[in-house]
Parts: structure tokens; C-alpha cells; sequence
């Protein structure tokens, strides 16, 4: 290993395996769990503040953006009392439109760098995207991890560039852009190297863990999210330092939202309950989470033009 710890190795090669029968039964549970009308009431309004609204496509446009960014701010515009998203989520050369449409909300630009979804550039040019993105104004950065690397064992490189891209949100104020380390879990392969990548992302100083860019299917699942808490809150017990944790992509309904918020609760406790320490990538799950809310306030559905189509 090059920059990493010498220990960093055996840490990760020591955590305990993942137990997957106990796992998957323990997310399956959770995922039954139901709650009453008014918690529910408070969770969609949750959820919808932890969305990081997403357009990541090939055909994106300014004008795309600057009615995603309008949508984040004011979800639905017939009740000014309905929460703000968390965030817009774009690609680097949209961060500026972003930026600049969403003003002083106090809304996020996240955007995704590091050769995003694939991660297969050169260092150099990795970090080029994160100081571009950084210099139009993003407040957070979604790196993605070198699979190939992981997956061979070199450890050392994959801790080296999160590392390095950390130091590329640096701005010149010193302060710097979150950090948000996406491993795309469906490659991954096993749960055990889930664990070992949430541990190696933390140590090289990830502020947030993500899933998935949501072009691979499988995506976020309960079970691999489950992975991801254990493990930020075991980093936090451990070296008492707190991080995030986002699932992105195949997120899409009030429902599956609303599991994932009672996991959050139960494994890792209010402490992550803020859009602060978790976020959805998500784009169409704003939708359903506006149309349940509306079912919720007036006792009936709203009409398919209720929402906007992202």
C-alpha cells in the first residue's frame, strides 16, 4: 500500500464477516415495520428533505436543471409550508446553472466527479473534474471508488485517490466540499467487501458513504444499507467521528423511503435522522413523496399533473 496506513490492510481484512442469512432477515424485518398516520406524516416530510434531486443524463440542459433546482426549492408550490429538498445533484458543467438558480435557499449543488459512473481516468484527470467542480461552486462532491481496484486487493490506491480528491474540495477560504464516496454496491460483489469499502472510505476521510450511481443494477437495497450504518456507527464508537450515509438509485416509492428511515432508526438512531447524515438519490421519488403527502393532508390523490415530470 502507497499512502494508506500500514494498518489499514489488516483492519480490513480483520472486520468480523457478514453474517447474510442474519442480515437480509434483519433488514426484511425492518422492512415491515409499520407506523402510525402521524409519524408517517413526519417521515414523508423527512424524506423529502433528505432527497438530493437528481439528473445525471447525457441529454441534461440548463433549462433541465433550472426546473429540477425551482422543483428542489419548492417541491409544491400550493403549500409553502411542504419541505425543501436537500440538494440538486448534477454533472460538473451544470454546477454553475444549479448554483445560480438555487441562490441563497440554502439548498446544496452536489455533483459528481472522478470520472463518474465508470471512474476509469487517470488521477490527473479525475481530480481536474473535482476542481471544476469545486471552483463553479458545488458544496458537496460524489467521487466514485476504483472497483477494479478494490476488487484486486489494491487497497492502497483506492484510499490514496479518495484522499487526494478530498484535498481537491479544498477551496481557497479553507474550508471545503463534502465528500461523498459512492461504491457502487452492485458490483461489489459481497456484503463483506461492502464493509471493508464503508471502512476504507471513512479512514481516508469520506464525510458521506453512498451506495450507488444508480446506473448498475442491483442499486441501494435495505440489506447493503444496513451494511453501510453498522458500519458508520461502529467508525463512530470507534474513532468518534460521525458520517453520512446516502442510498441512490431504485429508491422510487413513500414506501421504500419510509423502511429505509425506520433502519436509520434502529440501527443507528436519531443521531442520522437529518439531512445532514442522510440523503436519497433519488429523481422520481420526490414525485411519489408529494403525491402521498397530498393523500395524506386532503384524504384523496391528486390527479397525474400534481407533479412535475423530472
Amino acid at each position: 500500500m502507497t499512502g494508506a496506513p500500514a494498518s489499514l490492510r489488516r483492519t480490513l481484512e480483520g472486520l468480523p464477516g457478514v453474517d447474510q442469512v442474519g442480515l437480509e432477515a434483519r433488514a426484511a424485518t425492518l422492512g415491515t415495520r409499520s407506523i402510525k398516520t402521524t409519524s408517517k406524516q413526519w417521515a414523508i416530510d423527512l424524506a423529502i428533505s433528505m432527497v438530493d434531486l437528481t439528473t445525471l443524463e447525457g441529454s441534461d440542459t440548463p433549462g433541465k436543471v433550472r426546473a429540477l433546482a425551482n422543483k428542489a426549492m419548492r417541491p409544491d408550490p400550493t403549500d409553502p409550508v411542504c419541505p425543501a429538498a436537500a440538494a440538486v445533484c448534477v454533472y460538473p458543467d451544470m454546477v454553475k446553472i444549479a448554483k445560480e438558480t438555487l441562490g441563497t435557499s440554502g439548498l446544496k449543488v452536489a455533483s459528481v466527479a472522478t470520472a463518474f459512473p465508470s471512474g476509469r481516468a487517470s488521477l490527473d484527470v479525475k481530480l481536474a473534474d473535482v476542481h471544476d467542480a469545486v471552483a463553479a461552486g458545488a458544496d458537496e462532491i460524489d467521487m466514485v471508488i476504483d472497483r477494479g481496484a478494490f476488487l484486486t486487493g489494491n487497497y492502497g490506491l483506492v484510499f490514496d485517490e479518495i484522499v487526494a480528491t478530498r484535498e481537491a474540495c479544498a477551496r481557497p477560504d479553507g474550508s471545503h466540499a463534502h465528500l461523498k464516496v459512492i461504491f457502487e454496491t452492485g458490483e461489489l460483489q459481497t456484503h463483506d467487501n461492502v464493509r471493508r469499502a464503508s471502512w476504507l472510505a471513512m479512514t481516508a476521510g469520506a464525510d458521506f458513504i453512498k451506495t450507488s450511481t444508480g446506473k448498475i443494477q442491483p442499486a441501494a437495497t435495505l440489506p447493503v444499507t444496513l451494511v453501510m450504518l453498522e458500519a458508520v456507527r461502529d467508525f463512530r464508537e470507534q474513532e468518534g467521528r460521525q458520517v453520512g450515509v446516502k442510498p441512490a438509485g431504485g429508491i422510487r416509492t413513500s414506501k421504500d423511503a419510509i423502511k429505509y428511515l425506520v433502519m436509520v432508526n434502529e440501527t443507528v438512531g436519531e443521531d442520522w435522522l437529518h439531512p445532514d447524515w442522510f440523503r436519497f438519490g433519488a429523481s422520481s421519488l420526490l414525485n411519489d413523496l408529494l403525491q402521498q403527502r397530498q393523500k395524506m393532508l386532503t384524504g384523496h390523490y391528486s390527479g397525474p399533473d400534481y407533479v412535475t415530470l423530472d
